[in-house]
Formats: structure tokens, sequence, C-alpha cells
């Protein structure tokens, strides 16, 4: 069965160091050899065939959940995540706990979060240092996860917020290292190593997550955040997420909902911050629409260049460069025969890059997003089919409202030193060296008033 030709001489240990610390200059060398896929050895799955053809990513797109599966491709997550998270289940399980998910995530539920988020960032942004330069992504990150606790979780002032807060903050930091996704690292030799350090903070953060879904089960108050709406949630049968099915979906959508966000937002303030013109236009949108001075999250949502920012970001740095299915049955994608069992991945990263969809396609460019718009096969920083990431909408809408608070409450700059450069956190590409800006002051809503006066 003939495949596409690739760099499959190499064995999987060898192409894994590339791409774990350059995974955007390892694809990039491997589109100017292959056009449009190619057949690549990688750790646990020999001879993937990789796709970045727009018609090939649709025919991956389509496939249904008896033709090909995911969970094998994500499970080296399970560790983490429990083996109940969704990016692990597959078939009628996924269908099932798909459904429960989705609805508190979507529509006018969603969108009554968005005064919640923009405090949460103004409140965020009053412990930054004036006339300092420091690292931004970790700020992002604390934000994200305050988001994420008190939104998803509904944790409140006094609820353990900090003990959970510095818990969960030192999990994610810990699993962040790549190397813990290797089972070869994933030794517990002590409280001091990399793998028993990681598997203590995560026990001790199972235990305030029962805690927390235990307590919520006994109170009687009516509240709206995503856990107390899971604890209601039925399948169609009427049946309850058993304790252990909602702690794994939970923490997926912390890990999720964590470094993604925060990384996608490091990356839209280097370009914006790099843009000074551009960053002008954004404010001046954001007035147009009437969201600047109160910061109304309705007219945040719906302001277009802050939408087209956000794709342009998460185009041309997708947070997760490829996803995956394992062939259940043979199936023909992209002009080729592939056996059952066979992995195809479909490119992220390379798909965003092709200058046939993108043309000058490593430049910032948000109005391309206003010019046209881009189909589920072109534009697919968030997966794509049955296995589109839940929280899409959510990100996006999360995204708009930290990144047009800290435009609208701060004046920021690049150092003039230094470049930003991708590195690797866990299954994620971030910004290096944290993403170093400098306040240059902090903006008032008085001073904000004069200003548009």
């Amino acid at each position: 069965m003939a495949l596409p030709p690739g760099p499959t001489f190499l064995p999987p240990l060898v192409t894994v160091i590339p791409w774990l610390y350059r995974p955007f200059a390892m694809l990039d060398a491997l589109a100017r050899h292959y056009p449009d896929a190619f057949t690549w050895n990688l750790p646990r799955l020999e001879n993937a065939v990789v796709f970045y053809h727009p018609d090939a990513i649709k025919e991956i797109f389509s496939l249904g959940p008896d033709d090909a599966h995911a969970g094998k491709i994500n499970a080296v997550l399970g560790p983490l995540l429990g083996q109940h998270s969704l990016l692990l289940l597959d078939g009628a399980e996924h269908i099932r706990q798909r459904k429960l998910l989705l609805p508190p995530l979507h529509g006018e539920r969603m969108a009554s979060y968005g005064e919640r988020i923009v405090r949460l960032t103004e409140s965020a942004i009053q412990s930054w240092p004036d006339g300092g330069k420091f690292p931004i992504h970790p700020e992002l990150q604390r934000i994200a996860l305050d988001i994420i606790l008190r939104v998803i979780f509904g944790v409140e002032d006094g609820e353990n917020m900090a003990q959970m807060h510095a818990h969960v903050s030192e999990l994610l930091d810990v699993g962040a290292n790549p190397l813990l996704l290797f089972p070869g690292f994933q030794r517990d030799i002590g409280p001091f190593s990399p793998w028993g350090k990681f598997v203590r903070m995560r026990d001790k953060a199972d235990e305030l997550i029962y805690d927390l879904m235990r307590r919520r089960r006994e109170s009687k108050e009516k509240r709206d955040d995503i856990l107390s709406l899971l604890l209601e949630a039925r399948d169609e049968e009427g049946r309850p997420m058993p304790d252990v099915e909602l702690r794994d979906e939970l923490v997926t959508l912390l890990v999720a909902g964590h470094e993604t966000t925060a990384t996608a937002l490091s990356w839209a303030l280097r370009w914006l911050l790099d843009s000074p013109m551009l960053t002008s236009r954004l404010l001046a949108d954001l007035e147009n629409e009437g969201a600047l001075t109160n910061l109304a999250p309705d007219r945040i949502a719906r302001a277009p260049l802050l939408d087209a920012v956000i794709r342009e970001t998460l185009r041309l740095q997708p947070v997760v460069p490829m996803v995956g299915r394992v062939l259940q049955r043979p199936m023909r994608i992209g002009g080729y025969d592939l056996e059952a069992g066979r992995a195809v991945i479909a490119s992220v990263y390379l798909v965003q890059r092709r200058p046939d969809l993108y043309p000058d396609p490593a430049r910032f460019d948000p109005d391309r997003f206003l010019r046209r718009k881009f189909g589920p096969n072109e534009w697919l920083p968030f997966g794509g089919g049955i296995r589109r990431c839940i929280g899409m909408a959510f990100a996006l809408y999360e995204m708009k409202m930290v990144l047009a608070t800290i435009l609208a409450r701060t004046v920021l700059r690049l150092p003039r030193f230094g470049k930003v450069r991708e590195v690797r956190r866990s299954i994620t590409i971030s910004t290096s060296d944290g993403m170093p800006v400098v306040l240059e002051r902090k903006v008032d809503l008085h001073t904000m008033q004069a200003g548009l006066s």
C-alpha cells in the first residue's frame, strides 16, 4: 500500500527532538520537501500520514465515530486528564459525553459570563508593576485560571480559593514539562522527582475537586457556574455523570482552557505591540462599537477587528499544531488508500500557512479575516468534525474580553531588546521567556473618558 513520501528513514526518537523543541521550524522544513502530505515517524505513531491540503482535511474531519478514533492519539494526556476525559473517549461514549458538556459553553449561558471575565482581568491588572518590565504570560495564566475556577468551578472568595489556585497552578506548571508526556519519564522515584511531584500535586488537586463537588451537591443554592450545571445534567436515559467522569471532564476543561488561552493571548499581544498602528485601529474599532469606555461585553464581542486579530493570531501560531485520528477501517484520504490502524494527522499549522489560502502567510494581517470567510478545513485551530473542541466558542469569547480589557486599561510596549520565540509547554506552543513586556502606564476610566472627550 503506497504512502506519501517522507523522512521515514529517521527513527521516532530522532524526529521527536526537533518536534519537541523546534516544532514550527520542523514542520516548515517538511513542507518544503513534501507538498500536501508526508509520512512521518513519531513515538507511538510510526508511519503516520500527515495531510495539509484543505481537501484532505475536509475528508479527515468528515470521518464518523465508527470510521476513526482519536483516543489513542490523545492517550498521552491520560495521566493528567483521566481515562474518562472527552479527549480520550471514542464512539458512542464520546458522543454521549459531548452532548452533556456542550450546552453550558455556548449561547446565552456563555455570554452571561462576560462581565465577570472583564472584572477579573481588571482586578489582575492592578497588581502589574507600573513602569516595569515583566513577563506577561504568567499573568495571563493567572487570569485564565481565575476565570476557570470562578466561571467553570464556581469557586468563590473564602471557599478554598487561594488553596485551590495555588495547587492547580503548581500542578499545571509541573505538568507543562514536555518530557512527562513520554512513559519513560513517568516514574515516581520520590516527591522531588518530576513525575513524583506531578503525581502528588495531581492527587491533592483531585481532593480539592471532589470536595468542591460534594459541597455543590449539598448546597441548595441555585448557581450558574458550569460545575453546578453539569451536576444537574442528565443523559438521554436520565443518568447523571458519575463523579469520576465529572472530575475528568473538569480537569479537561481546566487544562484545555488554561495554557491554551494564556498562550494565544501572549501571541496576540506580541503581534499587536509590534504594530502600534494596528493597535490604534483596534482601539478605534472598539470605541466605534461603544465597547472601549465601559467595556460592555456584548459590544466587545461584536467588534470585527478584535475578532480578526484573534483569528489571525490562532492562524499564525496555533496553540496545538496538529490533530489526529486512527482509522478503524480502510479509507481513501487525500488520494491515498489507507488501511485500518493507520494514524492520519491534520496539520493545523501547515494548512494555515499555505500561500494559496493565505497570501504572504508569514505576515500578521488580521484584515484577511475581514476580506473573506475561511472554511472549517482552512482555519482549524480548534480541530474539526465531531472532535472539534467543545470550548471553541467560550475560548474565543474569553480571549476577546481579556484582550480588550488589557488594551483599554494599559499602555504596554515590547522591550527594546530580545526576540520572542516559540517554546513547547506540554502539547502547546507558547512564547519564550514568559513574553516580556513593559507597562508604561495604567489607564483608569476617568483618564479614558477625558481622552475621548
